[in-house]
């Protein structure tokens, strides 16, 4: 049973800094590329971050570029994202997403907060 568990939310001041994990069971976490996505309230989520088995390959939104870090590490089956300059526009629930034959994996989400 594929599992995915978000963790390393919460508030933070603009300008901070936090990073989230995601912990992956259930699926050969090494061979499945993997994304983060938010979603504010009442909005749909949207993909903020993806990359490929062995981090040769990343994308970033334009939203976040240049101050998130998707990494991972696949001896821990752990996904993480590393969040800098954050901004109140940044509060949101984050989520991890593995994607198979067109179905999405998600986990329960982790809150971020900016704010002062």
């Amino acid at each position: 049973q594929v599992q995915l568990v978000e963790s390393g939310g919460g508030w933070v001041q603009p300008g901070g800094s936090l990073r989230l994990s995601c912990v992956a069971s259930g699926f050969t976490f090494s061979e499945s590329p993997m994304r983060w996505y938010r979603q504010f309230p009442g909005k749909r989520r949207e993909l903020i971050a993806t990359i490929s088995t062995v981090e040769v390959y990343t994308w970033y939104g334009d939203q976040v570029k240049g101050r998130f870090t998707i990494s991972r590490d696949n001896a821990k089956n752990t996904l993480y994202l590393q969040m800098n300059s954050l901004k109140p526009d940044d509060t949101a629930v984050y989520y991890c997403n593995r994607q198979q034959d067109s179905y999405d994996y998600w986990g329960p989400g982790t809150q971020v907060t900016v704010s002062s």
